[in-house]
């Protein structure tokens, strides 16, 4: 990082990351209040929001990833940016017009999720092409520290002007800021044209798929982020609604409890270096899956106390929730970067993307189901369950041994071996 072009990459990709991120979370916040505010909307309803909201996690991972490995990764993230601006304004329009339906909601979710999945796919390779092995985990932090401070003004802000207007000064701007990554990013340098692998879609897919299941790094981070995005998300698919009618929740308080989970991330990102310091590499990677399990206890506690004490235990959950993982996002987002060959590392990225994000839809379905069929409290057990699993699978398995990342160097070869 001490390269000053480096430098001046990693402070675009950052501000252009804090940007868009922060225009998703804004919207990821204000959509389900909104579907409760201005459609009465109920809690089946905006769990099934959620899900097809999340929906482009699971089925346009993979084919970003092989998308991102053939074009220019700065030309493929502007286009998809402005894309996802486009969606922002329809919605913006028509909720002004009071033209806006819940289906409509839906698919232009849709829309706009699909800009993050690209962006989320695209970023991690640029970075990996861009910064030297010793300075990857400095530069994860400052990434991660952007998206923390979104995940922290972005719900708080969009539960703020959800309540003014029912959203729809939120959704313009998310537009605006949608604008402003996509000039971040425009002014990126110039990338060589990637000379064309002459190889089949579908072996490029299984390539990815292929060095994760054989990668004793890699297969069980996959598997603990699949299993804590669905208990995740199946959490968020209910929350707006049990939070303002089981808790009394305002919009918002909606808005900053979300916010309190980025609080939690920023926290997290700052504190990162000393914990680094005292932390083993591989009880590092543990503290996401430990902070989350107690996190689910917490929420799962707010149900046992009155409606107006149980804002503290909500508050203590979401910022466990934000503190713990963010360490675990940029230490496994390095032991990422560290151990996959640079020519695969989207197409691993797409696929860990894949098996986790897409997992928000799974989430989200399971809490419409779960609040349908046996009420809202099942759907805190479900996260009580699915929390402590996550933490189970990741106690036992080869990462959290490692005493440092340093020693993982030449990993791509042994983990081939």
């Amino acid at each position: 990082m001490n390269n000053p072009h480096t430098q001046s990459v990693v402070n675009r990709l950052s501000h252009a990351s804090l940007a868009a991120q922060f225009s998703e979370q804004m919207t990821i916040a204000v959509i389900p209040i909104a579907a409760v505010v201005a459609f009465n909307a109920t809690a089946q309803q905006t769990a099934a929001l959620q899900a097809v909201n999340t929906l482009p996690f699971l089925l346009l991972s993979l084919p970003a990833g092989v998308i991102a490995d053939r074009m220019r990764r700065k030309h493929l993230m502007v286009v998809t940016e402005l894309l996802r601006a486009a969606a922002l304004f329809v919605l913006f329009a028509l909720f002004s017009r009071h033209a806006l339906t819940l289906v409509t909601l839906g698919a232009l979710g849709f829309a706009i999720a699909t800009g993050t999945v690209v962006f989320s796919v695209a970023a991690p390779s640029l970075v990996a092409a861009l910064v030297d092995t010793s300075g990857l985990l400095a530069a994860n932090r400052r990434l991660e520290i952007a998206r923390s401070i979104a995940y922290t003004a972005g719900p708080s802000v969009g539960g703020m002007l959800a309540g003014w207007g029912s959203g729809v000064f939120a959704f313009l701007a998310a537009f605006t800021l949608s604008l402003v990554s996509a000039g971040f990013m425009a002014r990126l340098p110039r990338e060589a044209r990637r000379a064309p692998s002459g190889r089949h879609v579908a072996q490029e897919l299984a390539d990815g798929l292929r060095f994760i299941g054989g990668n004793p790094w890699l297969r069980p981070i996959v598997a603990t982020a699949f299993v804590f995005n669905t208990s995740w998300f199946l959490l968020l698919s209910v929350f707006a609604w049990y939070a303002i009618h089981r808790l009394a929740f305002s919009a918002s308080e909606v808005g900053f409890a979300l916010g309190v989970y980025g609080f939690g991330m920023i926290a997290g990102a700052f504190l990162y270096p000393g914990l680094a310091k005292r932390l083993a590499f591989g009880r590092q990677i543990l503290l996401g899956p430990s902070c989350a399990a107690i996190a689910a206890v917490l929420m799962a506690c707010s149900t046992l106390v009155h409606a107006k004490a149980s804002a503290s235990p909500v508050f203590a959950a979401f910022f466990l929730f934000g503190f713990g993982p963010i360490v675990w996002t940029i230490s496994t987002t390095s032991l990422r970067q560290i151990v996959t060959p640079g020519h695969l590392i989207a197409r691993v990225s797409s696929v860990i993307m894949m098996a986790t994000a897409g997992a928000r839809p799974l989430g989200a379905l399971l809490g419409a189901w779960l609040s349908t069929r046996f009420g809202i409290g099942s759907c805190l057990v479900g996260v009580l369950i699915g929390f402590g699993a996550q933490l189970a699978i990741i106690v036992f398995s080869q990462p959290v041994r490692l005493r440092s990342i340093t020693t993982l160097n030449e990993a791509p070869a042994t983990a081939a071996a």
